[in-house]
């Protein structure tokens, strides 16, 4: 029953990734739209409230930018796709997954402060110009990280399908030539020694010195700079409220309310992502566990190829329809 479930929700990830890359869920991405239109209207009431001392605005304020981040988050978005093709595709801890989610979210909030206060404040530009700066330059930047990211993944993949062959055929090679030593008959009496001056490095070799990174330290170089490259992908397409909000409080001389207000908006965007990873991790686990290691070996590096052709397929769209 357990892995009926996890499949199923294995099952509901891919379905949204397909749904979401074919374009069938605009109709509820313009319904979402629509929702945050109103919540921005109502933001901005919630800002002028504030600007006008109102008790409780500010925990109001703060209240509303936590509730557009969900329903930001609630919609297709790039940023879950990627949180959870990556927990699916990799073997990722949910922990560290979880805090990639959080880290992706509240760097969005970041770039978007950073954006804002570098073209109105220093540069004195209108919001448009600060939106129309984002759409051009900042979101199609992030797209093309993860299509590097998805690339990468598939890259990853095929050489572990490349491993396995490999594997097989040592495998086969030394079953064979176990066969033809057994054929040809030999003493058991008679024993070669071998002397040799040299051993063969290796990196548990014994002999004292570091002849290489180990698999381990390599896998976790690699899970850090994927781990970079999710984060940064995810954080430069920054979320049209928290632009909305920092340009107006900065524009009405409330700017630390602003920009903690982002930041709460990008916490309401981490608690979907952070169940997105969840859920990610609860299907990989459950589809995989019940595989023998023979399978898994070639399972995950399957997954991978197909996980990341779908990674960067999306960032590609997104990308040209950007451009």
């Amino acid at each position: 029953m357990y892995r009926v479930v996890t499949l199923a929700a294995l099952g509901v990830l891919a379905l949204g990734a397909v749904l979401w890359v074919t374009g069938l869920l605009d109709a509820a991405s313009l319904w979402l739209a629509e929702m945050q239109r109103v919540a921005q209207e109502r933001l901005a009431g919630a800002i002028r409230s504030l600007r006008g001392g109102e008790p409780g605005a500010l925990a109001a304020f703060w209240a509303l930018c936590l509730g557009y981040g969900l329903l930001h988050a609630a919609g297709p978005g790039h940023g879950k796709l990627v949180i959870g093709g990556y927990g699916v595709a990799r073997q990722v801890p949910l922990g560290r997954l979880t805090l990639l989610a959080l880290a992706s979210s509240l760097a969005q909030a970041a770039v978007a402060v950073g954006l804002v206060y570098a073209l109105v404040a220093v540069l004195g530009l209108a919001r448009g110009a600060v939106e129309g700066a984002a759409d051009r330059w900042v979101t199609p930047a992030g797209h093309v990280m993860i299509v590097g990211l998805g690339l990468w993944l598939v890259w990853r993949g095929a050489g572990g399908l490349r491993r396995v062959a490999g594997r097989w055929q040592r495998t086969e090679a030394a079953v064979q030539d176990k066969g033809h030593q057994h054929g040809a008959g030999s003493d058991p009496h008679h024993h070669h020694h071998h002397h040799h001056e040299h051993h063969d490095h290796g990196a548990d070799c014994g002999c004292g010195h570091a002849h290489g990174p180990s698999l381990e330290e390599v896998d976790r170089v690699q899970g850090f700079r994927d781990g970079l490259v999710l984060v940064l992908g995810i954080a430069l397409r920054p979320c049209t409220g928290a632009l909305f909000v920092l340009i107006l409080t900065w524009q009405l001389g409330i700017a630390m309310a602003g920009v903690v207000g982002a930041f709460v908006m990008g916490l309401g965007v981490a608690l979907v992502t952070m169940a997105t990873a969840v859920l990610a991790v609860w299907a990989r686990d459950g589809a995989m566990g019940s595989l023998s290691r023979g399978r898994m070996a070639v399972a995950l590096p399957l997954v991978e190829i197909t996980v990341g052709g779908v990674l960067a397929v999306a960032a590609l769209s997104l990308l040209l329809r950007a451009l």
